[in-house]
């Protein structure tokens, strides 16, 4: 199978070489084939492509494992897949337990790499009737998913690092006002490396990915070696209620939640494209490797987390707010305990610079597409940096203003996590649907790329399709019953509000000025898309 999935063989379209006023490849890095895949898909190169394969992985492998925490506890989410499994999982925890937290695991990690590979394969073709609309809605879909992951995943750096205050000084209460005063000092820094310092981030990336699996590794073995242990069968097995829901199964359906937010995010390198070189090929490599890398390492780092875990009850009420430092202390190493949750703050910065790049990066393509209001100055690129340093600074200002929501109702918040998932989830369910449609109408219009599913391309997509509307409806489910006013899950409200504001804009404006990227396209160009 691996095989067939190397090259693609559709003999529609080549890889035509650019004009020679496109020829850019001394200024911005691109290379012969990066500059024929702009030309065809109708883009001008504005930005330098500074990242090579290894840094591409990387850079995706970091954002996964920064990827957004738990939806009904933000204060217990830190920072990569290691973490976030062993930290971020109250709602996995309480519906499921400790086996329904492993099996939701090893079944997300399969939905995730059908997602994953259909995502690499991507060329977004729906039906020409709809092609506007979907498209358009399809790109609210994903800014509205990486705009709220990223004030989330900032929230959650500050929150950590109150944690790290708190072990410190038992008596530091954490006052939500000091957590936002802290999300504007790490979205600052934030800014800062993704305009000024740009150029460092892929080796930022290269360099804190061996400190990731460092971690990983000190990790596993205080857990194996200096923590107590529960049977196998406690461990891996069994499943357990504690939400209130009718049946086991139903619950452990509700807890999948954990294992979903845990694996998102391998999209990232998607949005980097215009800055990798040889992407046609780097991208799928990345987006395939990452998933690989963070899923294996989060399936090593949860099974002796799950065996040292003595009493469910105790670690998701931990006055740190994060289970793993529960299950550290157990160690009665509080010093190693530390050290252990301030690497895993460090990655998680390190995350959240990727994270807002990526972020950035989807605003800026939306907008340039004429796709939101103030589209222009959005979709604006900096001729100093070669950067869309105002899509950049408009991601930072949301993060703040969301992250606002906190110091009211942390209720709110959750919700904001929660809608970044079922945004996602949507975005990847259109997406991918469109692609099945064209495969299976008319497959010879499929582009020519590097890298491709082939014979494959049907079952995958179909498979991937499917497993994204699942992870869309469970999504949106609260983590307990009976629901009430303070713990119902609003993000239903907050997909419909955006979503319905987004729709009153396309039939105002955005209707007479947005296309989509599809009709910048060579093939569409030529008539061949219809």
């Amino acid at each position: 199978m691996m095989d067939d999935m190397k090259e693609t063989n559709h003999d529609a379209y080549e890889l035509r070489s650019p004009p020679e006023s496109q020829s850019a490849g001394d200024t911005f890095g691109s290379n012969d084939r990066d500059q024929a895949n702009m030309a065809r898909m109708g883009k001008d190169q504005e930005m330098k492509r500074v990242f090579r394969q290894v840094s591409l992985i990387s850079f995706t492998a970091i954002i996964m494992g920064r990827q957004d925490g738990d939806v009904r506890t933000a204060a217990k989410t830190n920072a990569n897949i290691l973490k976030w499994m062993l930290m971020a999982n109250t709602q996995g925890l309480i519906n499921g337990g400790r086996g329904g937290l492993f099996w939701s695991y090893i079944w997300t990690l399969a939905g995730y790499g059908l997602l994953a590979a259909s995502l690499a394969d991507m060329a977004k073709f729906s039906p020409p009737k709809y092609q506007q609309v979907l498209s358009y809605v399809s790109g609210w879909l994903s800014a509205l998913s990486w705009q709220a992951g990223n004030a989330s995943g900032l929230f959650l750096c500050a929150k950590l690092i109150q944690a790290l205050i708190a072990i410190g000084n038992p008596a530091y209460a954490a006052p939500a006002w000091q957590g936002w005063l802290l999300v504007v000092a790490v979205t600052l820094i934030c800014v800062f490396f993704n305009i000024f310092a740009e150029p460092l981030l892929p080796h930022m990336q290269n360099l804190f990915l061996p400190v990731y699996v460092g971690a990983f590794i000190a990790t596993v073995a205080v857990m194996c070696a200096l923590c107590p242990h529960v049977d196998a069968y406690t461990a891996l097995v069994e499943v357990t209620n504690e939400g209130g829901w009718s049946s086991s199964g139903l619950a452990l359906m509700v807890g999948q939640i954990s294992a979903i937010f845990a694996l998102g995010g391998s999209d990232a390198a998607a949005h980097m494209s215009e800055e990798v070189r040889d992407a046609g090929l780097s991208v799928p490599r990345a987006m395939i490797g990452s998933i690989l890398l963070n899923g294996i390492i989060g399936f090593i780092a949860l099974i002796p987390f799950l065996f040292a875990l003595p009493s469910i009850d105790d670690a998701v009420s931990d006055p740190s707010g994060f289970p793993l430092v529960y299950v550290l202390n157990l160690a009665g190493m509080p010093n190693v305990t530390i050290g252990l949750i301030f690497l895993q703050l460090l990655i998680l910065m390190v995350g959240n610079v990727a994270y807002q790049a990526a972020t950035g990066r989807q605003t800026f393509a939306f907008a340039r597409d004429g796709g939101m209001p103030f589209s222009k100055w959005i979709g604006h690129i900096n001729l100093k940096y070669h950067l869309p340093v105002n899509a950049v600074l408009l991601t930072a200002i949301i993060t703040l203003v969301l992250c606002l929501i906190n110091l009211g109702s942390s209720d709110a918040f959750n919700a904001i996590l929660s809608l970044a998932a079922v945004a996602q989830m949507a975005t990847y369910s259109i997406s991918i649907s469109c692609v099945l449609y064209r495969r299976l109408t008319a497959p010879h219009l499929l582009p020519k790329a590097q890298w491709g599913l082939k014979r494959w391309g049907v079952p995958v997509n179909a498979a991937g399709a499917a497993y994204a509307w699942f992870a869309f409806f469970w999504a949106f489910w609260p983590s307990a019953t009976p629901v009430t006013e303070t713990s119902m899950n609003y993000a239903v409200v907050m997909f419909g509000g955006v979503m319905i504001l987004a729709m009153l804009y396309f039939v105002v404006t955005a209707r007479k000025s947005y296309a989509g990227p599809v009709t910048k396209t060579e093939a569409y160009l030529e008539g061949k898309l219809t």
